[in-house]
């Protein structure tokens, strides 16, 4: 009967799953072995083994070793980057890098560091800290829930769940219907301070994961036949909205036979290696003896025998009759095509806007979505602040799919906005200055930088064209959240994300310049971009071809000569403006520089002499940080009269944060209205 024959094939298949779980821990070992520091995460590496051996020599997952980054090919992501010796391992084993790659981990001459990054081949985003690759997998759905569809894994572990992140996760993906989307759980019962329990339990994890709306499989982690079953079910099974979460009911560190690898990490020594390895092999040995007794039961019987040998080749496993052989398998080639990230749109349609004239810089943004929309590759995400950043309104009109609004969920957001621009997209994401997730914003910076190593290196997997293009539309800059108190103050957020590696942060000035700065963006290959725009309407202060470049200040008002200028950014060149024209009625003719990215080519022009630079801003000193820094890593000793910062921290310099108040009053307060600032100027302003 058929029934009878698919069980056959199937228990040959688990016979196999249960050979492939020796050789993968046994793999697992030679890297702890190999490693600089001869260790590894064996507890949350060995539990994992299971679930991930099942899916990925199951025949649930459609991957391509040659061009991982396809976008009509099924996602795994990682979530528990504790578990990336498992996935090396199999990563190897399937073909995406050589096994020599294995040896010498976690040093600085290695692409296999401590947890999973783009470093890796085959790997789309670095994960480790807890649960956010959770979320990242849900932006995966999304582009896989459209078309070309495909299926989203991820792998994740209980104890990352006591994150917050996760459950923001739970939460949405049932509300997207992201039912292509499959969550295998590690419940290994253990973490890094008490491998044996969790700190927090989480006994009714099952019956809270699916009170938000999720199909649930509770299953024998320890089990290929329940493992199997559980997958076989999301695959096959009904598609009703429901994302699947399978909770594999484990151990830390199962499958070892030594007690001490049941530990978060452990340093494998020589001794420990031996004995490990030796009785993995001998487990070997029984199980590829119970296979081929079912193989010799099964031959001749409708064709099983050559399905079950079918399934061995594709597991790079060969059956012979003295036991089954590791085939070597073929492996990943040069590097994935290379793409083009330039956004098509036509000029025309853009808005242009008159000098003076007021706009709220929500309605440019939604103006350019509305054009800049009509290419696939742009989305958006918001988190309950879409009518704040014109987002999801200017992508919505063209493409309601690609204008996304996930609710109060910065985090995320973010993680969504990240897996969007891995697949290629130009994904913007937004909120309030304040509300971006630092943690978040500097693992998706790793990754970046990761990428972007791999696409320099000859021999990397990545090409041109596979770095993120992800922006980060920070609304409600400097001084404009206004009466909203100190949590919602954008005055700081310059200065602390100026730390973050590779982030490109553009404070916005005028109507005109964010449709030049947007226009920048989808020219493609930006980066990661951090862009901070006013709430309020403002003054167009340049002309509508004005042209953006980053790292470029731009003179707009009087030239370089004046004996005085004015630096700033945002809102600011307003207030400088206002005091430049006092100023002038006073005979004193000053410079005013808008500075919306750093430029250190000003500066280096401006020390050689003996100008007077005053640096306006209405936050915790943005620019004047950079500069300082700048400063002291070139060496130069400018006059300390020379340059002058007039901003929101106190008389000190220590940050503050910003208390309630109406714009007026604010600036007022700290000295940076057109009227006050003239007053400040004049004084230091050296007739020449």
């Amino acid at each position: 009967m058929e029934m009878d024959r698919t069980e056959l094939v199937e228990r040959g298949l688990e016979h196999l799953l249960r050979i492939k779980d020796c050789d993968i821990r046994t793999s697992i070992l030679e890297q702890g072995r190999l490693a600089v520091d001869n260790g590894v995460h064996i507890g949350g590496a060995f539990s994992a083994v299971i679930p991930m051996v099942s899916l990925f020599y199951g025949g649930f997952l459609r991957y391509d070793i040659e061009d991982p980054t396809r976008t009509d090919i099924d996602q795994f992501v990682l979530s528990k980057g504790h578990a990336i010796a498992t996935l090396a391992s199999i990563y190897s084993d399937i073909g995406y890098f050589p096994q020599d790659v294995l040896a010498n981990s976690r040093s600085i001459e290695s692409v296999l560091n401590g947890h999973p990054g783009p470093l890796l081949p085959g790997v789309q985003i670095a994960t480790g800290p807890l649960a956010q690759g959770l979320a990242v997998a849900q932006g995966f759905a999304i582009a896989g829930k459209r078309s070309p569809r495909y299926n989203v894994f991820s792998v994740t572990g209980d104890g990352e769940l006591q994150e917050g992140i996760a459950w923001e996760a739970f939460m949405y993906a049932p509300q997207a219907r992201l039912d292509n989307l499959c969550v295998l759980i590690d419940k290994n019962e253990g973490q890094l301070d008490n491998s044996a329990q969790l700190v927090f339990s989480m006994d009714e994890l099952p019956r809270q994961i699916e009170s938000f709306g999720w199909r649930v499989h509770v299953v024998d982690g320890t089990s290929y036949r329940s493992v199997v079953s559980a997958l076989q079910h999301f695959v096959a099974g009904p598609r009703d909205g429901r994302p699947t979460a399978i909770v594999c009911r484990t151990k830390k560190g199962h499958g070892a036979f030594g007690a001490a690898l049941n530990l978060h990490k452990v340093t494998v020594t020589p001794a420990m290696f031996d004995t490990e390895v030796l009785q993995q092999r001998e487990c070997r040995e029984l199980r590829a003896g119970e296979l081929l007794t079912h193989f010799d039961q099964v031959v001749g019987a409708d064709g099983v025998a050559d399905a079950i040998a079918e399934r061995a080749a594709a597991m790079n496993l060969r059956i012979v009759k003295t036991g089954v052989e590791t085939v070597v398998p073929r492996r990943r080639t040069g590097s994935v095509p290379a793409r083009n990230k330039a956004i098509s749109y036509d000029l025309r349609e853009l808005p242009a806007y008159e000098r003076g004239e007021m706009v709220a810089a929500n309605s440019v943004v939604s103006s350019c979505m509305n054009v800049f929309a009509g290419d696939r590759r742009v989305v958006s995400v918001d988190s309950d602040l879409g009518s704040t950043s014109g987002l999801q309104g200017g992508v919505s009109a063209v493409d309601q799919f690609r204008g996304i609004n996930v609710g109060i969920a910065e985090s995320n957001m973010m993680c969504i906005g990240e897996a969007l621009a891995a697949l290629g997209s130009n994904a913007w994401v937004s909120t309030f200055c304040p509300f971006f997730d630092w943690k978040v914003l500097r693992r998706i910076a790793v990754g970046q930088q990761e990428r972007l190593e791999s696409i320099a290196d000859a021999d990397g997997w990545l090409s041109d064209g596979h770095g993120l293009d992800l922006t980060f539309l920070a609304t409600a800059a400097n001084l404009d959240t206004r009466v909203n108190g100190a949590t919602h103050m954008g005055n700081d957020d310059g200065v602390v994300f100026a730390g973050i590696a590779g982030l490109k942060i553009i404070d916005v000035s005028c109507p005109n310049q964010l449709v030049s700065v947007m226009r920048w963006i989808m020219d493609g290959n930006r980066g990661l971009v951090y862009v901070r725009i006013m709430r309020a309407p403002s003054a167009a202060i340049y002309d509508a071809d004005v042209s953006f470049q980053f790292g470029t200040a731009y003179t707009v008002a009087h030239d370089e000569s004046a004996p005085v200028h004015i630096v700033s950014s945002g809102r600011g060149v307003s207030e400088a403006l206002s005091a430049a024209d006092t100023l002038l009625e006073n005979g004193i003719r000053v410079a005013v520089i808008d500075m919306p990215s750093f430029d250190a080519d000003y500066f280096r022009r401006q020390i050689s002499g003996k100008r007077s630079v005053v640096i306006a801003e209405q936050n915790n000193g943005m620019i004047f940080n950079q500069f300082s820094r700048w400063v002291v890593r070139e060496g130069l000793s400018p006059d300390p009269g020379c340059i002058i910062p007039v901003n929101t921290t106190v008389e000190n310099g220590e940050y503050t944060f910003i208390h309630s108040g109406t714009y007026e009053q604010l600036v007022e307060r700290f000295g940076l209205d057109g009227p006050t600032l003239a007053k400040m100027v004049g004084r230091v302003a050296r007739p020449r």
